[in-house]
């Protein structure tokens, strides 16, 4: 193109002003500034004024120049007596969104209405994406509400997605309300797995369950096969915040009926929501004769948050209570509800309901786990008598399980305060685990024995 004006002038053939625009708009796409302000220079050589098209022209070449650049442009527009209008802004805020300079994209779209006008369609939508992608879902949204507010054009799927995304993201709960209307209800629209995952956190965190319930429909819509545990877990969080305790344990069955085994980690917000008052596990059963008389099968797992709500209430006995009606709701006990029970005998040191209980385990043919390690030696260690600790430790550790730092703490502990020299060996066999003696235990040797702990192996 340069060649052939070069050429023009050369034989005499004056450009006229569609012949500069058309250069312009070449040297625009290639991104060329120094050639399009020298296109610009040309022209008013040639008397021929810029219009409009010209300068914007010459704000597309200089797209990735330095701001003071573009407003040097809009100057020289003015001086002309050519105000900027929508198309102007649209390139100036284009480098903005294009630099993901958000603060700048908004001051030229707040100097926009300043002046009367309305943002391009394109504009507005490279603005809320931006937004959306900077994990600002609130400032995205109410960006797209303003201009579908005083405007006829729509935003599109595509963005109103990058809304919806980005406050499943952030758990902005009015904000998935919003976009979720907008792109399942109103564009017909079906967000991906992940969106949807997403969303389901939104709605756990804050209660929303008949919009946890429709985005269950769209993962079955989409045609989500195998369900996971990760699908049902928030739901159930979800109908715990909205005080739903009797579906939070149908969703538990729902799970078996899926084939998907719900854990104690599924049900961990049942037992959030039942800890907050005894009442409320009192209340439990009640739902739970609901369920039964309705013909719903009882989950042990429904059982162990009841247990474990008892547990964090520090109540042995509704917790012994409540592993006793068990065989009542035809649930055989996990290693959970174990763990759960011997864990409240250490905090009531009762030691005797700990032996009943590891007598049971044997006879249900449950094999210990680490944490039932764990709670049997803490037991022990509450007693006068805590030779029983060690056996146990041997025991764990002859089953191929590691010792927690935590056990070795109390071992360590127990031994000093009774002037057991057998502190050392648990010191030494902690180290060999990996594991470094803290700072408080370091002071609590050195204030209560005659051989303190070295320096070096004290950590923060």
């Amino acid at each position: 193109m340069l060649r052939l004006v070069r050429e023009m002038k050369i034989t005499g053939v004056q450009p006229n002003f569609i012949i500069y625009n058309s250069l312009l708009a070449c040297i625009a796409e290639e991104g060329m500034p120094l050639e399009a302000w020298a296109v610009i220079d040309d022209m008013t050589a040639m008397g021929i004024p810029p219009d409009r098209q010209s300068y914007h022209h010459l704000m597309h070449a200089c797209r990735w120049s330095p701001a003071d650049t573009m407003w040097e442009i809009v100057g020289k527009m003015e001086g002309r007596g050519i105000q900027p209008n929508e198309q102007t802004y649209a390139l100036i805020i284009k480098r903005a969104t294009t630099t993901e300079s958000i603060e700048l994209a908004l001051q030229y779209m707040h100097e926009m209405t300043c002046r009367g006008l309305i943002p391009e369609l394109t504009t507005a939508q490279d603005v809320i994406r931006l937004a959306a992608d900077m994990n600002f879902p609130k400032l995205a949204v109410e960006i797209a509400q303003n201009f579908e507010a005083h405007s006829v054009r729509r935003i599109d799927g595509e963005t109103w997605m990058s809304c919806l995304i980005s406050s499943a993201e952030m758990l902005y709960a009015d904000g998935v309300k919003i976009c979720w209307q907008k792109v399942v209800c109103g564009l017909n629209l079906s967000p991906d797995e992940g969106a949807c995952l997403s969303a389901l956190h939104t709605c756990a965190r804050h209660g929303l369950v008949d919009l946890a319930k429709d985005v269950m429909r769209v993962l079955q819509k989409i045609g989500v096969d195998p369900w996971l545990e990760h699908h049902f877990a928030p739901l159930v969080e979800a109908f715990c915040k909205a005080g739903r305790l009797k579906e939070a344990f149908s969703t538990l069955n729902t799970m078996r009926n899926q084939c998907v085994t719900p854990t104690i980690d599924t049900a961990r917000p049942i037992m959030e929501f039942l800890k907050e008052d005894v009442d409320r596990v009192d209340e439990a059963w009640e739902v739970l004769d609901q369920l039964r008389n309705e013909g719903s099968k009882i989950d042990v797992v429904m059982i162990n948050s009841i247990i474990q709500a008892s547990v964090v209430l520090g109540d042995l006995r509704r917790a012994i209570g409540a592993y006793k009606t068990l065989s009542d709701h035809d649930c055989k006990p996990n290693i959970e509800t174990f763990n759960f029970l011997l864990s409240c005998c250490i905090s009531s040191k009762h030691r005797e309901l700990g032996n009943k209980l590891l007598l049971d385990l044997k006879q249900a043919a449950i094999k210990p786990n680490a944490t039932t390690y764990e709670c049997i030696i803490l037991l022990c260690l509450t007693q006068p008598a805590y030779e029983d600790a060690f056996f146990y430790l041997e025991e764990m550790k002859a089953q191929g399980f590691i010792p927690s730092a935590k056990v070795y703490d109390a071992i360590i502990r127990t031994c000093v305060a009774a002037g057991d020299s057998r502190y050392s060996l648990a010191l030494t066999e902690m180290g060999r685990c990996g594991y470094a003696a803290s700072i408080s235990l370091g002071q609590f040797i050195a204030k209560h024995s005659s051989s303190p702990l070295p320096e070096k192996e004290s950590t923060p």
